[in-house]
């Protein structure tokens, strides 16, 4: 893994109070060799960073190396951002969160969850892309049931039953209880971007990782989070913005070239945007639309899919990086994160792979002095 992400987390703004700045560090999926940047989260566990975050795709999954890190580190707390629900069985991503958590030493794991896309549903797990919205809500609360151990766990759910009783079952299963006993309130985020997911997310879990998210989109989701507190309200649990997490994403990089670094970007959302998913079901591509770039999101899908992936790079504005990244120098980084800071987010996924870029976000959010 080389890609590094820092994430700065504080009360949002439209909050009755502030809470003391957070940073985390995000590594991503591997590449075609997996490395994990251990002296980078050393550094960042030593600058009072909050919590290390991995990734999956179709390569390296995002649960094993959060274990190799929980023995080389002490207190940095532990998250998947995300892992695919269609890669394992809700069961088995709370047994491997809860393992994971106790091998660290108790209160460090987060999941993070999404549900990926068809093709890699479908493509990589062989399962049907089905209902995503149902999958989502039967996983979450299968997974809180788990953890809670309250009492053996049953579940019926339009995607997810417990015990399963449908085609070439033998009749015999029956409601289990999980054996370790490990932290009931072990938190679970939710990497979406529609409008029923958003809302889910707010209503059923702790923290939200937004898709493709800037500064002046707060106010586009906001109803959608609340519509999500009220229906958590209506069942009884309390939820509000003060204890709801919302960690956005945002590349940084210390340069004197600023041109070259665009040019690089636009050849990773050139991908995402143009083909990373089916031509009528590319959720990257649907949000550079609703982020007020539809033509370039039509012109940047069709010459990618064309095969013509420079010119597809070459066809999205500088302006379209810039406003979603932190870019040039401490200076100008400095300045440009005060909108982000004021964004409404609680916190900021910084990709880079510059140890002075982590030290600097470090200084921005003052962590290492407290």
């Amino acid at each position: 893994m080389t890609v590094v992400s820092v994430a700065i987390a504080h009360v949002p703004n439209n909050a009755d109070t502030k809470g003391i700045m957070k940073l985390a560090l995000m590594l991503g999926y591997s590449g075609g060799k997996l490395q994990l940047p251990m002296e980078q989260i050393k550094l960042a566990e030593a600058l009072g960073y909050h919590s290390v975050w991995t990734a999956e795709a179709y390569g390296s999954d995002a649960m094993t190396p959060l274990a190799y890190i929980a023995a080389h580190t002490e207190r940095i707390k532990l998250g998947t951002g995300i892992i695919q629900l269609a890669g394992r069985a809700p069961a088995m991503a709370a047994m491997q969160a809860q393992t994971i958590d106790a091998l660290a030493g108790g209160n460090r794991m987060i999941v993070g969850l999404g549900v990926s896309g068809p093709q890699i549903v479908e493509g990589w797990y062989g399962q049907p892309w089905g209902k995503p919205y149902w999958r989502l809500r039967d996983y979450i609360q299968i997974m809180r049931k788990i953890f809670e151990r309250e009492q053996p766990v049953t579940h019926d759910g339009s995607e997810y039953q417990l015990p399963f009783t449908g085609e070439g079952t033998t009749g015999l299963g029956k409601p289990l209880t999980s054996i370790l006993h490990t932290n009931t309130d072990l938190p679970i985020w939710l990497g979406s971007g529609s409008e029923a997911t958003v809302k889910l997310t707010a209503e059923l879990c702790d923290g939200w990782l937004p898709m493709h998210f800037v500064p002046g989109r707060m106010n586009h989701f906001r109803p959608w989070i609340e519509e999500g507190f009220e229906r958590a309200k209506r069942r009884g649990v309390d939820k509000n913005w003060q204890d709801f997490e919302i960690i956005g994403q945002c590349p940084v990089q210390i340069t004197d070239d600023v041109t070259s670094v665009f040019r690089k970007a636009k050849d990773n959302i050139a991908l995402y945007t143009g083909g990373m998913g089916h031509k009528d079901v590319n959720f990257h591509n649907q949000h550079m639309v609703q982020r007020g770039y539809p033509d370039v999101a039509e012109r940047v899908q069709e010459l990618y899919l064309a095969g013509r992936k420079e010119e597809a790079a070459e066809s999205i504005p500088d302006e379209y990086v810039d406003e979603a990244g932190l870019y040039g120098s401490p200076d100008r980084i400095r300045q440009r994160f005060l909108q982000w800071s004021d964004s409404g987010l609680t916190g900021l996924n910084i990709n880079t792979g510059q140890e002075e870029a982590i030290r600097l976000m470090a200084d921005l959010a003052g962590t290492s002095k407290q």
